[in-house]
C-alpha cells in the first residue's frame, strides 16, 4: 500500500498527524484555488484555514481514501465560494498583486494577460479552466469535485476556451493595430 493512501486511511481513523502531512501535501494547491477564486492572499488564506478546518471536522466522511486530493479540493472551492457568496466583494486587478499563480510558459505579461482574462471569467469557466489545466484533474473528477455532470463540464471547458481564445486574441490584435500605426 502506498503512502500517502495509509496516511489517508490513518487520518480517516482520527490520526491528527497524519492528516496534517497529507493538508502540507496540498497546501499549494489549496492555495492557488482559493486565490483565484478570492483575488487576495489575505482572503486565500481565510478560505485554507476553513478549509483545513471544515477538513478536520469531516475527514471521516471521506469514503474512498483515492480521492482525497478530490475531496480537500471540492471544500476548498465550496469555501470558497461561500465566502463569495457572503461577502459579495467586487475586488478590482489594481487592489491587489497577483502572485504566479498561473504557471505557463512566456514572458511576464503574457502570464498577467492570461491571469487578467481568466479572473474575468465567469465562475463556472474559471474554476473547470483551472481544475483542468492547472491542477490536471480529468473531467470526471472536476465534474466530482463541482457536483455537476461530465457535459456540463465539458460546455464549460470549451466556453471558457472559447472566451479565453477570444479574449486574448483581441488583446493581442489591439497591440498589433497600435504597433503598425
Amino acid at each position: 500500500m502506498p503512502k500517502k493512501e495509509r496516511l489517508i486511511k490513518q487520518a480517516i481513523k482520527g490520526d491528527q498527524n497524519a492528516l496534517q502531512l497529507l493538508l502540507k501535501d496540498e497546501k499549494d494547491k489549496l492555495y492557488k484555488m482559493a486565490f483565484i477564486h478570492m483575488k487576495n492572499e489575505h482572503d486565500a488564506m481565510e478560505v485554507i484555514q476553513q478549509t483545513i478546518l471544515e477538513a478536520i471536522e469531516s475527514i471521516h466522511q471521506l469514503r474512498n481514501p483515492a480521492y482525497f486530493s478530490t475531496w480537500i479540493t471540492r471544500i476548498c472551492i465550496n469555501v470558497s465560494l461561500k465566502e463569495l457568496r457572503k461577502n459579495k466583494k467586487i475586488v478590482t486587478m489594481e487592489s491587489y498583486s497577483i502572485p504566479d499563480v498561473v504557471e505557463v510558459s512566456g514572458s511576464l505579461e503574457e502570464k498577467l494577460d492570461l491571469t487578467n482574462v481568466l479572473y474575468g471569467l465567469d465562475e463556472k469557466y474559471k474554476s473547470v479552466l483551472v481544475l483542468r489545466f492547472y491542477h490536471d484533474f480529468t473531467v470526471n473528477q472536476i465534474a466530482d469535485i463541482l457536483g455537476c455532470p461530465e457535459g456540463t463540464v465539458k460546455t464549460n471547458l470549451h466556453r471558457g476556451l472559447a472566451l479565453l481564445k477570444t479574449k486574448m486574441k483581441g488583446a493581442y490584435m489591439d497591440e498589433r493595430r497600435n504597433e503598425s500605426y
